[in-house]
């Protein structure tokens, strides 16, 4: 027997919705800071269309990036997330997100227009340091999804490891160590980076003195090696 029109319509009305509920899932994002002394400026997690970018790897750093990789200020990423129309959480630790600490964030991924993943936050105590990751493809199917990330330098700063409250857009010097092991006293005897575009950051180098030397950080408690985070992706 032929099915009749309306069975029909209502069976491809049923399938539309049914995809559409498989399409539209929610995405919990986690992102676990690995790092032993090193701070997430508050955190910009977004999810996005092909072809938006919070940051490129040897490409030169936007000023909104480099706002954020100096200064930890996301204002600017975020207008340009909005003028994408893609969906993004701000600062999903709350402050800053302490060595050994994870932060939750919670995207609606559509299919059709929330494809990617890009996470972008500076890295205290650095010059432009920040943790990200650019435009990772969201899976498709239901379950959950480990990642590590790296740590970026953004190029628009020489790195000479001075604490002294900086932290604006080409004013040179780091802001502040949140854990207080930094020192005081240093005297930089760096150069311009090598490398101004965004590219990965080659680390602390730090020194013994607290009183001086030729960097503010501690050798022995900034040093990182490796990914700096962890990102597990849950998709419900």
């Amino acid at each position: 027997m032929k099915k009749s029109l309306t069975a029909v319509l209502a069976s491809a009305s049923l399938l539309i919705s049914a995809n559409s509920i498989a399409s539209d899932r929610e995405v919990s994002v986690e992102i676990t800071n690995l790092t032993k002394a090193i701070y997430f400026t508050p955190l910009l997690v977004a999810a996005h269309k092909q072809g938006t970018h919070l940051f490129q790897l040897s490409t030169e750093a936007s000023d909104n990036l480099q706002a954020m990789a100096e200064g930890g200020n996301i204002d600017g990423l975020i207008l340009d997330l909005e003028a994408a129309g893609s969906d993004y959480v701000a600062n999903p630790a709350g402050g800053l997100l302490e060595p050994g600490k994870s932060a939750e964030a919670v995207l609606e991924r559509q299919m059709k227009k929330s494809r990617y993943l890009s996470i972008v936050g500076m890295m205290l105590p650095t010059n432009d340091g920040f943790v990200g990751i650019d435009g990772l493809r969201i899976p498709k199917k239901k379950g959950t999804y480990t990642y590590y990330l790296h740590g970026y330098d953004a190029g628009t700063e020489a790195n000479d490891e001075i604490i002294n409250g900086g932290g604006a857009p080409n004013t040179p010097g780091i802001p502040a160590d949140p854990g207080g092991n930094g020192g005081v006293g240093g005297i930089a005897n760096v150069g311009p980076d090598h490398n101004p575009t965004v590219h990965i950051h080659r680390g602390v180098t730090g020194d013994s003195d607290p009183l001086g030397g030729e960097s503010d950080l501690n050798a022995r408690v900034h040093t990182w090696q490796g990914p700096v985070a962890r990102l597990v992706i849950r998709i419900q």
